[in-house]
């Protein structure tokens, strides 16, 4: 089968590689689509470097980039209950990775069925980045006051609806072009970072959630009311390489979490049957709308994690099968 290989760091390639077989426990799905995530690009670039410790010290341990997938199940492995051929799916392979090829073998615990309503292209995107936002947004109640760092990203677009579902208020923190992008998906108000900073204003908000990693641990905090949540997960840019990038950010909140009267949480999303069948019902009724800026076919899956990783793309950016 075709797929998108990496055989070291900063380097990848389209090329003809064996297909992968259903474990016990696992599908082998025909991937119909795939969606990029800032993952990969890190992954790609191994940037930062503090992060190969779990990545691959020389190389990525998983040589086929991309994690959420949609399609169809060509075959199950002998443990699976839930699946059979022929069924539409998605999900995520976890750290396995391996979504950016024309099949992929993933657990049956992280993967849904598709509903009939929401095409392969929207489904796709909704597991990594839509696990986020609601992981993320745990805590929102109504009347909340909450402010997106990044909020028209892949996470982004979804935690401003998902915000805005669970009766929350919500400032969105994004470039003017994408003003009327994340007004549209419920934002109330919307600063343009390029032209305000947003964290010098002066209001105070129940929950922020960092998607971007630009603004300094003292700078989010004071941000909180008194009994606040500061959420950061992900962020950074690619600027020729960094040891610690957004994980000096990181390491300083988990520091300083045990301290501080306000809850700061890093968040590492997990996926998980529950969350993907509560994304996909929330799609499929209209809930949330699966924002897609660009779709590439999957040949030039390269050209889309550049894309993503250079061009501040909106919203999600999908791979797609050529048939």
């Amino acid at each position: 089968m075709k797929a998108l290989v990496q055989e070291k760091y900063g380097e990848c390639s389209f090329a003809d590689v064996p297909m992968p077989v259903a474990g016990p426990d696992q599908v082998l799905v025909r991937v119909r689509a795939a969606s990029v995530n800032a993952y990969d690009w890190h992954v790609l670039r191994g940037d930062p470097r503090l992060a190969r410790l779990s990545m691959g010290l020389t190389r990525p341990r998983a040589r086929i980039r991309g994690r959420d997938f949609a399609g169809q199940v060509v075959s199950a492995g002998s443990s699976v209950t839930r699946f059979r051929a022929g069924d539409e799916v998605f999900g995520d392979t976890g750290t396995a990775d391996g979504t950016f090829a024309e099949f992929v073998a993933v657990p049956q615990d992280l993967v849904a069925h598709r509903p009939a309503g929401v095409p392969p292209e929207a489904a796709a995107a909704l597991p990594l980045a839509g696990v986020t936002a609601l992981q993320a947004l745990r805590d929102v109640r109504p009347g909340h006051r909450v402010l997106i760092n990044g909020a028209s990203g892949g996470v982004g677009t979804f935690a401003v609806q998902l915000a805005v579902a669970s009766g929350a208020t919500v400032t969105a923190v994004c470039s003017a072009r994408n003003a009327e992008l994340v007004r549209s998906l419920g934002a109330s108000a919307v600063i343009d970072y390029r032209q305000a900073d947003f964290t010098a204003g002066g209001e105070r908000y129940d929950i922020v959630l960092d998607l971007v990693g630009n603004r300094s641990l003292a700078a989010l905090r004071a941000l909180l009311t008194p009994g606040g949540t500061l959420v950061l997960s992900g962020g950074g840019v690619y600027q020729g390489g960094s040891v610690l990038g957004p994980m000096r950010l990181i390491l300083r909140a988990q520091l300083a979490s045990r301290f501080a009267r306000q809850r700061i949480t890093v968040l590492t999303a997990t996926t998980s049957r529950e969350s993907l069948t509560a994304l996909a019902e929330m799609a499929e009724t209209g809930r949330i709308t699966v924002a897609i800026d660009r779709t590439f076919p999957l040949s030039a899956a390269a050209d889309a994690i550049r894309y993503l990783e250079t061009e501040h793309a909106r919203a999600k950016v999908v791979v797609t099968a050529e048939r």
